[in-house]
């Protein structure tokens, strides 16, 4: 006996879904993590966008290094292009799109907000916007 149709269909999509989201569910676990943390910090807190990233992404800061006011200064204006560090060293792009496996080690992604929101912005990121930056760079 042959399986339905509709059943066959749905175990391939299952299987295909499952497949594609190996990389990105550490990516979501880490999303939930920071949407927790914001909401206790905020609660009116109604969750992470993209335009708030890329916002946070462009903007020019004063509180962090002369020499690295903004993220664009390493990872220039494009993220799904490769940056390059002032000593000159390449930096992968920070887009999901360019770099599908960025964002999944939980412990490489904080110290990298912690080590480039000093340089940076002179301060740690908050939750919120960790959660806004890597809402952008999922949507590049």
């Amino acid at each position: 006996m042959h399986p339905h149709p509709t059943i066959t269909l749905l175990t391939a999509a299952l299987f295909f879904s499952l497949a594609g989201t190996s990389t990105a569910a550490p990516r979501e676990e880490l999303m939930a993590q920071y949407a927790s943390a914001a909401k206790a910090a905020d609660p009116t807190f109604a969750g992470f966008t993209a335009a708030r990233g890329k916002a946070l992404f462009l903007q020019a800061f004063t509180g962090g290094k002369p020499d690295t006011p903004s993220c664009t200064s390493c990872h220039g204006r494009d993220p799904r292009a490769p940056g390059r560090t002032l000593t000159g060293k390449s930096i992968e792009p920070v887009a999901v799109s360019a770099s599908p496996t960025r964002y999944t080690d939980p412990v490489k992604v904080e110290k990298w907000f912690k080590r480039n929101c000093t340089e940076v912005m002179g301060r740690e990121c908050s939750a919120r916007e960790k959660g806004d930056w890597l809402s952008f760079m999922a949507s590049q």
